[in-house]
């Protein structure tokens, strides 16, 4: 399903994050970054995982991880058991954030670039595909400016 968000602002988000602390996409602002809504009880996510803890490792760009309708104690669980690629953990436990994405399911990946406009939605696991079509491009964009 096409996602009516892609061209248009990136929702707000100001959540609280699983190390306690609050997350805002105000501090994003000029940058372009991948937010990715998962689950521990997402089977899907765990085929994704290992390509986000590649992108995570290269450092080329801010990941944030929506935990989608999840138990924060789950989500520290999971993450510990197949490692924390995000660099920030935002807890939508009644999933109203999701709501404010168009979230159908998880996982679902949206590229926001450096004005804050959704550029991509990815329903499903990425993969190195996703972020050579998807996020390259941005990322190569930025960098010429």
């Amino acid at each position: 399903l096409e996602s009516v968000r892609v061209g248009k602002p990136a929702p707000h988000i100001s959540l609280q994050t699983l190390d306690g602390k609050k997350f805002d996409t105000e501090s994003l602002k000029g940058q372009v970054w991948l937010l990715n809504v998962f689950a521990s009880w997402c089977s899907a996510c765990v085929i994704e995982h290992p390509n986000l803890l590649q992108l995570a490792a290269q450092k080329r760009l801010p990941l944030v991880g929506l935990a989608y309708k999840d138990r924060t104690e789950d989500t520290a669980a999971w993450l510990n058991e197949h490692g924390n690629p995000y660099d920030h953990v935002a807890l939508d436990t009644a999933g109203r954030t999701g709501i404010e994405y168009g979230v159908y399911g998880v996982p679902e990946t949206f590229v926001i670039d450096a004005e804050g406009i959704v550029r991509e939605r990815h329903a499903g696991p990425v993969d190195a595909a996703f972020f050579a079509q998807q996020v390259e491009p941005l990322l190569a964009a930025g960098a010429k400016k």
